[in-house]
């Protein structure tokens, strides 16, 4: 065990630190805390076992919404080159400052909205986002970083169960949709494990699951990705339609689609996202 892993080790528990602060978690940042470390440990060691990591060292290494900072102090024990936290709460910044005083050389602490945060250009490769994600903007953060995933090594993040659902869903299942072509088309997704909801203070009224994202070696141009994008938004927009109908905007439709072999009387839930990608480098 590091110097560093004993101190954290001797902070007062995660409940103390709420009850001490009467930290109460905020509805409107989407705030649900973590306080388990059992849990937070098991989040760390499935990512780094499924990467083959032993631990965080030489990684530049991002968490957004720490709050009272449960798998904070589990990123730090992974001993990170860098552990960059990004927090909007001033009252979860006050912990993240009294947590720095024990790696004041390694913990970084912004304070602002997370979705105006460049993290594919911060510090060195190989960059990780480990978050607990704020539920409300989990969605929007996934979508930007998607879009930038060759500048990381990994994401390995939570979401509502639902919406890890629908990330995950394959062609022909009810949740499928653009974020799950988008998601499948830039990474291999493993799904680590599902939480209950009472491992949470407040406990939501849904289960939650943690993903681990890491880029395929394929390389998509981000103009190929914006007809991607184009196409899901017709397709899926009208998700109860034929594509013959729903992408009937597209200039000569029928004759790509023949070329694809994709049936023109498809609805967007039948189509791969591989046929997606074909089909949005004609367009």
């Amino acid at each position: 065990m590091t110097g560093l892993q004993t101190l954290i080790d001797s902070l007062p528990s995660l409940r103390e630190t709420v009850e001490t602060r009467g930290l109460m978690a905020k509805k409107a940042l989407g705030q649900n805390f973590l306080l388990d470390r059992n849990i937070t440990d098991k989040i760390i060691r499935l990512s780094l076992e499924k990467q083959n990591l032993p631990d965080f060292r030489n990684a530049e290494v991002f968490e957004i919404g720490p709050g009272p900072g449960g798998l904070t102090r589990s990123i730090l024990r992974a001993a990170p080159k860098n552990l960059t936290v990004v927090e909007m709460d001033d009252r979860c910044i006050a912990i993240m400052e009294e947590l720095k005083t024990l790696a004041p050389e390694r913990l970084h602490i912004i304070n602002d909205d997370a979705l105006q945060a460049d993290f594919g250009k911060m510090g060195n490769e190989p960059r990780h986002i480990v978050s607990n994600l704020p539920y409300n903007i989990s969605v929007p953060l996934l979508t930007g970083w998607l879009k930038q995933i060759k500048n990381f090594a990994s994401l390995t993040l939570m979401f509502q169960k639902e919406v890890a659902d629908r990330i995950t869903a394959e062609p022909g299942n009810k949740n499928y949709g653009r974020i799950s072509v988008f998601a499948r088309l830039l990474c291999r997704i493993d799904r680590l494990f599902d939480l209950n909801p009472n491992c949470f203070v407040p406990a939501p009224k849904i289960w939650s699951t943690v993903l681990l994202f890491r880029p395929l070696p394929e390389e998509i141009n981000p103009e190929i990705l914006k007809n991607v994008e184009k196409l899901t938004s017709l397709a899926f927009g009208q998700r109860r339609k034929m594509i013959r109908q729903s992408l009937k905007s597209i200039p000569q439709l029928e004759q790509k689609l023949a070329m694809l072999e994709i049936p023109a009387t498809f609805r967007a839930e039948q189509i791969t996202p591989r046929q997606y990608l074909d089909l949005a480098k004609l367009i």
